[in-house]
């Protein structure tokens, strides 16, 4: 017979599943606070079940963790995690410290999961777009990369950033599931307005985000606003153009009234010009947002080809030069640090050499 891996499991099917075994509702309650806020390793531990309902949930259940292979710290205190899972593929997870000062900022201590072995849509500036797509990861382990860094964390993790590994919106069902659960009190209990969601530009996703009620936040990962630039840079622009990406967001502004994040990776000569700042002001007066500019961190160690291997970082000085321009234009800016990047666990970094895939064609993706 195979067993049931409840970790990833809602209360409602953990209902369900304990009325199956003949329990009390009840029961899924207790299973519940033992997988999420107290996260059991196994039945063992749950202290306040019966001896002899832990022996019913071991012939006919599991609760599956993730195996941590390695761990990198970089010099700045990032760190990133390499975990093996049960197919033997693996994924990658990175814990980020505040690089501010202010006391309360020191508090924050945010967590970038994957969703995806691989990813299908090859970016040309991201190294896990360069390893191809191998599986979708479920719900269970999604919310297992929180628990897991949180048992070896000191300090209680705080955000929680859907930006690892992996498109978000190809994999809905599961990470919105991850996301109810760790999002509830009774679970892991991290608050809908410190959890973010990055896309890469589904517009069917974000209008359906829009119409559900959670209020997580939405981050696009943009890089330009030049449609054929944008193309060259991100091929799911064939399928969703900048015009239609931009009227999904618009949807997304006026059903939710919250700012979306552009995610905005600065390359020399690309896409840091005076045009792309006059684009983006134009879009700041039809959708009031935030926006990320991020340096562009090499991917040399994926040996890209084309236009991947053409791309320089904008140089700092000039990094600075259009966040100045776009405050002046009323523009909420912040320009993001690159933490990790010794590690190889910076922004578009993050990637399983060993499980490198072949890329699929994201055409119809």
């Amino acid at each position: 017979m195979t067993k049931k891996n409840l970790k990833g499991f809602n209360l409602t099917e953990l209902q369900a599943f304990v009325e199956e075994l003949g329990e009390k509702k009840y029961r899924a309650a207790q299973l519940y606070s033992w997988l999420y806020a107290k996260a059991a390793l196994s039945f063992g531990e749950m202290s306040d079940i019966s001896k002899e309902l832990r022996a019913a949930l071991s012939s006919c259940a599991e609760i599956s963790n993730l195996q941590p292979v390695a761990q990198s710290v970089s010099i700045d205190g990032t760190t990133k995690f390499l975990f093996s899972l049960e197919d033997g593929l693996a994924i990658e997870s990175v814990l980020i410290p505040s690089t501010k000062r202010i006391s309360e900022e020191d508090k924050r201590l945010t967590l970038c999961v994957s969703t995806q072995v691989g990813c299908p849509l090859d970016c040309k500036f991201c190294a896990t777009g360069a390893m191809g797509f191998l599986r979708n990861l479920t719900a269970g382990e999604i919310i297992d990369q929180v628990i897991q860094i949180q048992r070896n964390s000191a300090k209680r993790i705080t955000n929680l950033v859907y930006m690892g590994m992996g498109e978000p919106f190809l994999n809905y069902e599961n990470v919105m599931k991850s996301i109810d659960i760790i999002n509830d009190g009774r679970g892991l209990n991290i608050g809908a307005r410190h959890i973010t969601i990055s896309t890469a530009g589904y517009a069917d996703r974000i209008r359906q985000l829009a119409d559900e009620e959670r209020p997580v936040k939405l981050a696009l990962s943009l890089h330009s606003l030049d449609n054929d630039k944008r193309t060259k840079l991100m091929p799911i622009t064939k399928k969703f153009p900048v015009d239609t990406l931009i009227e999904a967001l618009d949807y997304y502004y006026h059903k939710k009234r919250s700012r979306p994040t552009f995610e905005y990776i600065l390359f020399d000569g690309f896409n840091d010009t005076a045009a792309d700042i006059k684009a983006f002001v134009k879009l700041s007066r039809r959708i009031p947002c935030k926006v990320n500019l991020i340096p562009f961190h090499s991917i040399s160690f994926m040996h890209p080809s084309g236009i991947g291997a053409s791309l320089k970082p904008t140089p700092a000085p000039r990094i600075e030069v259009f966040a100045d321009a776009l405050r002046e234009a009323d523009i909420t800016v912040m320009v993001r640090s690159s933490s990790g990047q010794d590690i190889q666990a910076a922004c578009g970094q993050l990637a399983v050499v060993e499980s490198k895939a072949q890329p699929r064609n994201t055409e119809g993706v």
